[in-house]
């Protein structure tokens, strides 16, 4: 009897796959990037050096990482043609096994893919900020905060807490989170926007239902390579003393630093450092990347106006609902993508909802 088992759909994703760069494009980048770190004098600027030699591991890695696949699928379709010809139950399995594996870690790769955009590479810096509702809106921000740790920790990245202000009662007021890793940007900037809770609130007596906001914005961290110019007069410092999570005192003297922009009255702290000049420095480069950030969005909004499309801003444009009461579900306002299951998106699940979110740059071209 023959084997039933069709030839992999993986294979066709492996080809819509090979369609989302040009491979020969990349090996020349790799070509090109290896000669110039040859070339004498390539170290003599080692800034611009080390960003050549990162862009080059990331080509390196998207090029081996799709032959590896692409030798997998050889391998799944000669079992096939092995198991068509002579069928073996104990083969069979492994051949369904080695699809499901395969069929996954093209999902993955497929994603990666879709993450071309400037800075989709670099750390992530993520802030947190309840909106009004007292204590229900800061500990709404503390959740938050849980599910962003956890999913980090899912991902292998590092969290480095830059800045941290506790709620009055429970909760926070706000955060300011590092999360440290490859594509950390590139994943996590599906999350800027207002995410939305309705539940009962454990802080009101009678039992009612509450809505409670809380935004979120995520910046690129960017490296020195970066030219952001700032005048300092427009600049006003505040040095304070650091507390950490639960107010314990990280420091006794006042080496936590708050920076305003008073131009566009963008405002960053640092406390993450012991010593004011390094808090200082965090702050400075957390200050370029909301000022480049702001730039870039004022950039999407005129092209948007241009194009006659409408840009919702502020609380009323919030991207996600969790709903704990009456019914239990998460639902993504851009994507549509939603869940039933609420405690595994809160344990850090996030995965659905980017995936959902960086696809819509295939559906879209």
């Amino acid at each position: 009897m023959k084997c039933e088992i069709k030839s992999p759909k993986c294979k066709q994703k492996s080809i819509a796959l090979g369609g989302l760069f040009d491979l020969d494009h990349l090996e020349e980048a790799i070509s090109i990037a290896e000669q110039r770190m040859a070339e004498p004098g390539f170290w003599d600027d080692t800034v611009a050096a080390q960003k050549v030699i990162n862009e080059n591991n990331v080509n390196k890695e998207a090029y081996d990482q799709f032959h590896e696949l692409a030798e997998a699928l050889e391998e799944l379709d000669v079992m096939l043609e092995m198991l068509q010809e002579e069928p073996d139950e104990s083969m069979e399995v492994e051949l369904v096994d080695g699809i499901k594996q395969l069929t996954e870690k093209m999902g993955v790769y497929e994603l990666a893919m879709l993450l071309d955009e400037p800075y989709d590479h670099n750390n992530a810096i993520l802030e947190l900020h309840p909106g009004a509702g007292g204590t229900e809106s800061q500990d709404w921000g503390s959740m938050l905060l849980r599910m962003y740790q956890r999913w980090a920790d899912k991902q292998g990245f590092q969290v480095e807490m830059l800045d941290y202000l506790a709620g009055d009662e429970a909760g926070i007021k706000s955060v300011t989170l590092l999360i440290k890793g490859h594509n950390a940007y590139g994943y996590l900037k599906s999350e800027k926007g207002v995410h939305r809770l309705v539940r009962i609130s454990p802080f009101d007596s009678a039992n009612r239902r509450h809505t409670s906001f809380c935004s979120v914005d995520v910046m690129p961290e960017l490296d020195a390579t970066i030219d952001i110019e700032i005048n300092t007069d427009d600049l006003k410092i505040d040095t304070y003393r650091a507390s950490g999570a639960g107010g314990q005192h990280i420091n006794k003297t006042e080496s936590a630093v708050r920076i305003t922009h008073i131009p566009t009255n963008t405002v960053v702290a640092s406390q993450a450092q012991r010593s004011q000049l390094k808090n200082r420095e965090q702050a400075m480069g957390m200050l370029k990347a909301k000022l480049y950030q702001l730039e870039v969005e004022k950039q999407e909004q005129e092209a948007a106006a241009l194009r006659g499309e409408q840009m919702e801003i502020g609380w009323g444009s919030q991207i996600r609902s969790y709903v704990f009461h009456p019914y239990s579900m998460v639902k993504d306002h851009r994507t549509n993508y939603e869940t039933g299951n609420v405690q595994a998106v809160m344990d850090g699940d996030l995965d659905g909802f980017i995936d959902a979110y960086l696809k819509r740059k295939l559906t879209n071209e």
